[in-house]
């Protein structure tokens, strides 16, 4: 299977966020989420949809299939971890996750072990 680039990424990240709040998730709630046109968010579905990370049923239900709840679910953990790392270390919520944001998509698995390791180690992070 292909690659997945950061903006699908965000998008997976996105349908997860928005289905823990609402459970149902269509289209609109994510270019509504977001900030992007309803013509944008369709393209990308498609997409996600050929790369086998969402299914969209009849009535405009978006479903992760396994493939992008996995994918979602590690950029939402990655966000959050580091997002609450900037924070502790004195940035401001807004500015840490926008720098969260940025940091999730490029970050290696062996760094960000080793980052959560340290936050959590610290008292940044709730206990597993």
């Amino acid at each position: 299977m292909s690659e997945i680039r950061a903006s699908a990424e965000d998008y997976l990240e996105t349908i997860l966020i928005l289905h823990n709040k609402k459970g149902n998730v269509r289209s609109i709630d994510i270019a509504n989420e977001m900030g992007f046109s309803k013509p944008s968010v369709s393209v990308a579905m498609k997409n996600l949809r050929e790369k086998e990370c969402i299914s969209v049923a009849h009535d405009g239900l978006i479903t992760l299939l396994p493939r992008g709840q996995e994918i979602a679910e590690r950029i939402y953990e990655r966000h959050t971890v580091l997002s609450a790392l900037l924070e502790a270390l004195g940035v401001s919520p807004e500015t840490a996750a926008e720098d969260a944001c940025k940091i999730e998509h490029v970050i290696s698995p062996e760094s960000f072990d080793a980052v959560k390791k340290r936050a959590s180690d610290a008292g940044i992070l709730p206990a597993e």
